[in-house]
């Protein structure tokens, strides 16, 4: 077997094994999950409706005019990271994706770092996710049905069935995330349809509304937050590539129909939303009482009541795809830090029959039911405050490892490009760092119009990212101090095949 350390030859189509995970416990399900798997997963972690209907109210709110170019350059800049992250996908396999990444593009401590991270923000977007799937259970249900529960019985219900689904094979959760999937892509369609048929509404379709010049607006750093958010869960497709068919083809494929759907999807319906009250109204209708049902109350009017009904049962099961992608996500993470060491091994204990982390399934669940625990606790909005202050940290922590991830591509074909065109694995690369680095920097800066709190709270949301990175290198660089072959193996398991 060959170190990751020491690069394939040029040209090379797969992955060089280099460990199996420790003995006595077993492998993810091999060759389970194909393209169209993969980008249900991608996509249904994005969670449309959710994005549409429950976040782009916020986003219009705070970026106005803005909006719908900002969902549109946000997928651009991700189909430049994708470009590299998918070449480096070849050669790189692991159920940690951006910890095996970074680690072997810019360094070990680095890799375990993000690694921290990772665990750190998957863990607070799915703990918010699922928050927000009480809040649209709670709300949802009793619009249509007329039937009430308070939301925390919802999240806790919601909580049971996700854990059974994430111990159970893994191909039932992609079947569970297609069906919700096209559901939700199909009720958007037909909103979008039927604002356009009747031309845009008050002011007609507005085009100047792609103009960049709009992005120098104020408000626009909340919104890129909450745009840049819409499509986190993309790594996903890395996540799986032990799991995957043909993953050389498969994981990139999946990364580029998924990111380029959302970019196009989420651009054009933001685009409808806005027309629907007219681009100079639109803000101000979504900072308004009525603001956080704006895409219902469109639906209404431009389709039919029967459509607003739908999507309040749609959104819920939009929410809970959502939350299930996050959470086999970052049970993947526990399982993949459990096997190198860097947390508790028991994490990368193998369910041999569903073949699923079983252990860490139950960790991430237990870590989901106190983030609602908490909020029942100190009595907390689910959405205003659990959904969109967990999210925030959650978002801006994967913000800060796909930066990273981009960097470590141009480092690891830094001295050998493997075949790979310069454009791919050094422009477009360069053009993600920059990138991501302005928009991280305009998060940070309009944090505040996210959250609607003061510094302190902002920097208790912030500083976590850093602390817990840090965290990660000291502890890279004690292992690489105390056992040298141990270090020399970080980020260099690699699942083999046959």
């Amino acid at each position: 077997m060959t170190m990751h350390g020491t690069p394939p030859p040029p040209g090379a189509d797969a992955a060089v094994p280099t460990s199996s995970a420790p003995s006595g416990e077993g492998h993810l399900t091999r060759g389970a999950i194909g393209t169209g798997d993969l980008v249900f997963f991608v996509v249904a972690a994005a969670a449309p409706l959710t994005v549409i209907a429950g976040g782009a109210p916020l986003a219009i709110g705070m970026g106005g005019k803005a909006t719908p170019f900002g969902y549109f350059v946000s997928g651009l800049l991700l189909m430049c990271f994708a470009a590299g992250f998918t070449a480096m996908s070849r050669y790189v396999r692991n159920a940690g994706a951006f910890y095996a990444y970074i680690g072997q593009g810019i360094g070990r401590p680095a890799g375990v770092g993000a690694a921290y991270v990772a665990i750190l923000a998957y863990n607070m977007v799915e703990v918010g996710l699922l928050a927000g799937f009480g809040f649209f259970a709670e709300t949802g249900i009793d619009s249509v049905f007329g039937f009430h529960m308070v939301w925390w019985a919802w999240s806790l219900i919601g909580l049971v069935a996700i854990g059974a689904l994430g111990y159970l094979k893994v191909t039932l959760s992609a079947k569970v995330l297609g069906v919700a999937l096209v559901l939700e892509c199909l009720i958007l369609l037909v909103l979008d349809g039927g604002i356009f048929a009747d031309g845009g509404g008050p002011q007609g379709l507005d085009f100047t509304v792609f103009n960049p010049s709009h992005l120098g607006d104020s408000g626009v750093g909340g919104m890129f937050v909450l745009a840049i958010g819409a499509f986190v869960g993309f790594e996903a497709t890395a996540i799986y590539a032990e799991e995957a068919k043909d993953p050389a083809r498969s994981v990139p494929r999946a990364t580029y129909i998924a990111v380029g759907f959302l970019g196009i999807f989420y651009a054009f319906s933001v685009w409808m939303v806005l027309n629907a009250y007219g681009s100079d109204n639109a803000q101000a209708v979504a900072q308004g009482e009525g603001g956080p049902d704006m895409v219902y109350t469109a639906a209404g009017h431009f389709v039919g009541q029967w459509a607003s009904d739908t999507m309040h049962v749609l959104i819920i099961t939009s929410a809970f795809a959502a939350t299930l992608a996050f959470h086999n996500g970052a049970a993947r993470y526990f399982y993949a830090m459990g096997r190198e060491g860097l947390m508790p091994r028991k994490l990368a204990t193998i369910d041999r029959r569903m073949e699923s982390p079983v252990v860490a399934v139950v960790a991430q669940s237990a870590l989901a039911l106190i983030g609602v625990l908490v909020t029942i606790a100190v009595d907390a909005d689910p959405y205003m405050i659990t959904f969109l202050w967990t999210n925030a940290t959650g978002i801006l922590g994967v913000m800060a490892m796909q930066l990273l991830a981009a960097l470590a591509v141009i480092g690891y074909f830094r001295k050998d490009r493997r075949g790979f065109p310069v454009w791919r694995v050094v422009v477009a690369p360069i053009v993600a760092v920059v990138g991501l680095g302005y928009m991280i920097y305009k998060v940070v800066d309009g944090f505040d119009m996210l959250t609607a709190s003061g510094d302190s709270t902002n920097a208790a949301l912030i500083v976590p990212i850093p602390v817990v990175f840090v965290i990660g290198v000291v502890v890279a660089l004690s292992i690489r101090a105390r056992q040298p072959e141990r270090y020399a193996k970080l980020t260099t398991v690699d699942v083999e095949r046959d």
